[in-house]
């Protein structure tokens, strides 16, 4: 049901001749500006996005879902689809899991599908945003910041069984992302709930192996309307202060109130050290889970621009950040919106890493605002597709990995083997 390699290198051939002359003229246009093709290439290639288990079906609103058909039911036909997206792009090496739906049965075997695939587990995510069946409280007023002790308990509890998971597949990363907030004046006391979040996140800590990373997200609303428990960066970092040195601060794009200026975060959070995990999508008005560069394509630009300045900057004490998408799509082919937005995510950073620092730093210091807009227009501007399309193609991956996807029929064969009205397990 996965794309052969052949089929991939039957489609590259009938590409190869535009695509080469496009390549050739841009490796030239690089090459005078002094950037090294090969170089670039090889960067583009070690850059490795972790797939969502949740973003293989599709997505949907409170006011409907439209399922795609063929969607992944198990955890191993979801190891499947994000195997078939690394085949085609070469950029997509991990996953990304969400308990309790995505709870390994048999590990050997599951270990063994994803080295099939050439695919790792890059981080398991906690839920207690939900009730799940036969769970004994609820968290309708909050989990790791509830009044309750015995809620709260649940809550660490579960975060620690899913460290326990994630180590039976060999990952190294929690992603605590919290519900909890109020949507009334006096509902919460503020300082209080805060103050249960840290001891909660504290425990869950303590518990976790010594090599194990958390990284602990931010929402300014929803599901609460009120008042978020962990609403900004600021929180977030404050409490990663508390938790402990291998707490850090996770960024989602779709996080934050109109019109914030992510790249001054995510600058900070370098600068800070503290930058632990990056969600990417699109965003519109919110939270909106748009395909990744879809809607503000310059923003996304400048995002990468401040990444890998902080990346380049020796003085720059920040561990490696984990790179993933968080997505719900309810009009597009899942995998195809996946590919997508895996493209995006290459070609944007392919144009922050060919921005030219130096004479971006002396425009900075001459406090020349037109020199150093240019220069950051000058790398967004240039159409560096074909460099990342070579790049997915030296890798063995496709040169139009959604052209593949049509071509071969890949989501009418998912359809006829799980059926027009399988759907996806998780959110």
């Amino acid at each position: 049901m996965n794309v052969s390699p052949s089929a991939i290198a039957a489609h590259n051939d009938r590409l190869a001749a535009a695509h080469d002359r496009h390549f050739r003229f841009l490796a030239d246009t690089l090459a005078e500006k002094g950037l090294d093709a090969g170089t670039l290439l090889d960067k583009i290639n070690a850059f490795q996005i972790a797939i969502p288990s949740w973003a293989l079906g599709t997505g949907g609103t409170r006011f409907g879902r439209f399922p795609t058909g063929g969607e992944p039911r198990t955890l191993e036909e979801k190891i499947d689809d994000v195997g078939l997206i690394h085949a085609l792009n070469r950029s997509a090496n991990s996953i990304s899991l969400h308990i309790p739906w995505d709870i390994p049965r048999d590990v050997a075997a599951i270990k063994q599908r994803l080295a099939g695939h050439g695919l790792t587990i890059d981080s398991v995510n906690s839920n207690t945003f939900q009730d799940q069946k036969n769970q004994p409280h609820s968290y309708k007023f909050g989990s790791l910041c509830h009044t309750q002790a015995e809620t709260r308990r649940q809550a660490v509890d579960h975060n620690v069984e899913c460290v326990a998971y994630g180590k039976q597949l060999d990952a190294k990363v929690l992603t605590v992302w919290l519900a909890d907030g109020s949507n009334f004046p006096g509902q919460h006391d503020f300082r209080r709930a805060y103050d249960r979040t840290q001891q909660s996140l504290i425990e869950i800590y303590e518990a976790m192996p010594s090599d194990w990373t958390m990284l602990v997200e931010y929402k300014p609303y929803e599901p609460n309307f009120y008042a978020m428990v962990i609403p900004d960066w600021g929180t977030s970092y404050a409490l990663c202060q508390a938790v402990g040195q291998n707490a850090h601060v996770l960024v989602d794009l779709g996080h934050h109130l109109p019109n914030t200026n992510i790249e001054q975060i995510v600058a900070r959070l370098l600068h800070f050290g503290r930058l632990g995990g990056f969600h990417f999508n699109g965003s519109m008005y919110g939270d909106d889970d748009l395909t990744t560069g879809s809607t503000k394509p310059f923003q996304l630009f400048l995002i990468f621009n401040e990444l890998v300045s902080g990346m380049q900057d020796a003085a720059v004490q920040n561990p490696d950040i984990a790179w993933m998408i968080d997505a719900s799509h309810n009009t597009k082919d899942p995998v195809e919106d996946l590919l997508q937005s895996c493209q995006n995510i290459l070609t944007t950073y392919a144009r922050a890493l060919i921005v030219d620092r130096r004479k971006l730093a002396q425009a900075q210091e001459d406090n020349d605002a037109v020199a150093a807009e240019e220069v950051l227009r000058d790398a967004f501007f240039t159409d560096v597709r074909p460099l990342v399309a070579e790049a997915v193609r030296r890798a063995g991956g496709a040169i139009d990995p959604i052209g593949v996807f049509r071509a071969d029929g890949l989501r009418e064969k998912r359809i006829a083997e799980r059926g027009r009205f399988a759907v996806a397990t998780g959110l």
